[in-house]
């Protein structure tokens, strides 16, 4: 599966920053707003040590990661939801991605220009999130609409729509993201709305910079944040990756051999045959069983025929739900 990522902020934040970094390529990077005007995509590798001790034990010709593909896409403005800046263009590229890291200029630099003239990050998120929010009551209020004329000829389907598009509705008025409305993700789904997407923050500035109040902010938002100070020309991303994974609710499972190692990227909680229709799609529905077993404890094992002498390898059925780490070779029909 492919995990994309939109990097979102105001102008001048640091998300330019952050791409280079990240995927190592050149962009425009410039001291005033807009210099990103169609979204810049990169693929960057999931960093895991595990694979590359299976590739090594296994000794594979080829090492294949996990990816993300990092969209950096253009800066946000006040008023984006209704046109300003390059607002269209900005709230149609969010809504291609499947989550959203939102940068925050914390730091203080008279040698950068600000957007909203002070360097304020609380303000900045309220900002983001208030523009995702107006865009998402939009896009409501006119499926709601259309739904409505449904619901008065009595079609059941569309009575229970516009009953969760209202409580989204009266929730995203109170300035609510959607993914904090309890509601049947049933039809928001397929709106496919902006505060739906898990969001993970990257404040940018040291430690010192930020402050309890915008962590406290956060977190109340059920999201999380890593700290990363942009301005260094030397910068280890691989935290920024794996809490993306985290936010997303994703992990690993491995295949190994001569051929190749490759780490592969699922939902936690799903089953053997979904992960066998990631590696093929023909191989979820042809799924017979699969062979099993935790990275570490192949390592140990030194190899396939040990685990198999020593009784490690598991043989799992249609109903076994993958664990990170596991190492599985997949028999279908």
């Amino acid at each position: 599966m492919k995990l994309s990522i939109g990097i979102v902020g105001l102008p001048n934040v640091g998300k330019s920053t952050l791409f280079k970094a990240l995927t190592k390529q050149e962009v425009n990077i410039a001291n005033y707003p807009f210099a990103t005007i169609d979204p810049n995509v990169g693929v960057v590798s999931v960093p895991d040590e595990r694979l590359i001790k299976l590739g090594e034990l296994s000794d594979s010709k080829k090492v294949i990661p996990a990816v993300v593909e990092f969209h950096d896409i253009a800066g946000l403005v006040r008023g984006a939801s209704k046109g300003e800046g390059l607002g269209n263009q900005f709230l149609t590229h969010i809504r291609e991605v499947d989550a959203i890291c939102t940068v925050l200029r914390c730091f203080e630099s008279s040698d950068i220009t600000h957007v909203e003239n002070t360097v304020h990050p609380i303000r900045d998120l309220e900002i983001v999130n208030t523009e995702l929010i107006f865009k998402d009551l939009d896009t409501v209020e006119k499926r709601l609409s259309s739904a409505a004329k449904e619901a008065r000829s009595g079609e059941k389907d569309a009575i229970a729509e516009c009953k969760e598009l209202e409580i989204i509705k009266s929730g995203l008025e109170r300035g609510e993201l959607v993914r904090q409305i309890t509601t049947d993700t049933k039809y928001h789904k397929q709106l496919n709305l902006l505060t739906a997407k898990q969001q993970l923050f990257l404040l940018n500035g040291t430690e010192s910079d930020v402050s309890d109040e915008l962590k406290v902010m956060i977190k109340k938002l059920d999201a999380d944040y890593v700290i990363y100070n942009l301005s260094l020309s030397d910068i280890d991303l691989s935290k920024l990756i794996q809490k993306a994974y985290e936010v997303l609710d994703l992990i690993s499972f491995f295949t190994t051999g001569e051929d190749e190692s490759r780490a592969w990227t699922i939902h936690s909680g799903a089953k053997a045959p979904e992960a066998a229709g990631v590696i093929h799609t023909d191989f979820e529905e042809k799924f017979i069983r699969a062979e099993v077993i935790q990275w570490d404890k192949l390592l140990e094992s030194s190899g396939w025929s040990a685990a198999k002498q020593k009784g490690w390898l598991r043989l799992e059925g249609k109903e076994y739900v993958i664990q990170d780490g596991d190492v599985m070779v997949i028999r279908h029909g």
